[in-house]
């Protein structure tokens, strides 16, 4: 037991070095050991479109000149049995020889969702499915939610003083929190499939919103709620290789060729006072493969993201200062009875540099 819980962790291990690599697909890993539980091969998942963690762990144990015949295959997510960007996984462990799969969770994708197991067990495979499940759902947690809510994980970073202000009152904030988190809130940026902002911060700041501070592969594609469409076309936020989603409420033909010439993807999503419909915003960005979004917005749009309850998690960066009156974290309605708050719980607490990084949730929302 000690050596199928030493695979699982490894794996594991092996999936989280993937977690700036893989989206839209899920972090995944794979150990593959003899009897002994020596190791053969590893591997993790790639870009997407290419080599899935067990392809990659069974070409690592033919490069090293090992058989796989009667191994075991230690994999932190259900092995696929769809063709699509690449093979079915179950397949190739079958023809390889594997005789054991020990699966730390089934895939939600509806294309696999246990169908994977299936075609392995009629192959003659052994199947156990359960260690180390819980770790590898919440590696992928943007993917599940996409696969069973039909919307991405939201994940809402703020950074501000310890009086909770995130700008004087002139909007100058740069910087009330330490080079040290703004590199760990660059990391946040460099997991999730897309960084999502608001016309106004694009219009004051012009910032790229890249993740230029964290050794990434692959960059955030950027969603901005526009909903005239004053996004310019020379926004630093187009950068070649990522997509640009421009979400409005009004049409207009001649912006939008302006900005489709710029590379962006306008999306005509018509709410009610003229605003973009946040909820329809995020139904589509998830059918678009968007597993995790990370916002970084004004107050404006982060208030109303949270009062229309589509925040799953927050990323709250405090500075050891005092700054007094400013601009606040979120601009929201006052509310009539403190039952009303928005309800947290705290999954951790810990120091960056001289600042303190609070993560929190919404109370059950992971439960799905």
């Amino acid at each position: 037991m000690q050596g199928s819980s030493n695979s699982i962790a490894l794996a594991l291990e092996l999936a989280s070095n993937a977690l700036f690599l893989t989206p839209p697909n899920p972090r995944v890993g794979c150990v593959i050991t003899d009897a002994d539980g020596a190791i053969l091969g590893s591997g993790h998942t790639q870009r997407v479109g290419g080599p899935h963690a067990e392809v990659m762990a069974l070409r690592d144990a033919a490069a090293k000149g090992h058989s796989v015949h009667g191994a075991t295959a230690y994999v932190t997510l259900e092995p696929c049995s769809h063709q699509g960007r690449t093979g079915p996984c179950c397949d190739a462990l079958v023809a390889a020889g594997i005789k054991r799969v020990v699966a730390s969770i089934a895939d939600p994708n509806p294309l696999v969702a246990g169908n994977g197991f299936a075609r392995l067990r009629a192959a003659g495979v052994d199947v156990e499915v359960g260690p180390g499940a819980a770790e590898a759902r919440e590696l992928n947690l943007g993917f599940f939610s996409r696969m069973v809510r039909k919307t991405p994980w939201v994940r809402m970073k703020l950074a501000a003083s310890l009086d909770g202000t995130t700008a004087l009152s002139n909007g100058v904030s740069q910087w009330i929190t330490s080079p040290a988190a703004r590199a760990d809130g660059h990391a946040s940026r460099a997991r999730a499939c897309a960084v999502l902002t608001g016309i106004g911060t694009v219009l004051k700041d012009n910032p790229t919103l890249d993740a230029r501070l964290v050794d990434t592969p692959r960059q955030p594609h950027v969603v901005v709620v526009d909903s005239r469409l004053e996004t310019p076309p020379d926004a630093h936020i187009f950068i070649a290789g990522r997509a640009v989603y421009i979400c409005a409420s009004a049409q207009n033909d001649v912006k939008k060729s302006a900005l489709e010439a710029a590379g962006a993807t306008v999306l005509y999503l018509p709410g009610v006072d003229g605003q973009v419909d946040l909820t329809a915003m995020l139904r589509e960005l998830a059918r678009r493969e968007i597993n995790e979004v990370h916002v970084e917005a004004g107050q404006t749009l982060s208030g109303a993201l949270v009062q229309a309850g589509l925040v799953d998690e927050f990323l709250v960066y405090l500075a050891p200062k005092l700054i007094g009156p400013g601009l606040d974290m979120l601009r929201m309605e006052p509310l009539a009875s403190l039952a009303d708050a928005v309800p947290l719980e705290f999954t951790s607490v810990s120091q960056i540099g001289p600042d303190i990084r609070i993560a929190a949730r919404i109370p059950g929302r992971d439960q799905f």
